[in-house]
């Protein structure tokens, strides 16, 4: 059985990189979007809902 000092320094560890994955996916989501919003192409969005038709030069 192992001592409860090494099993409590596991879940720590295992913490750690349950946050350091959780960060680095936050980063890859956040450069993800920037990108897509930095490459959006110009021009003329149409939209068309429930109150008419709109036309919006990017």
């Amino acid at each position: 059985m192992p001592a409860a000092g090494s099993y409590l320094w596991l879940m720590k560890q295992n913490n750690l990189y349950l946050i350091i994955g959780v960060l680095a996916a936050a980063v890859i989501a956040l450069g993800i979007y920037v990108y897509r919003q930095e490459t959006k192409p110009k021009g003329v969005e149409l939209r068309i809902d429930e109150t008419g038709i709109s036309v919006q030069e990017k």
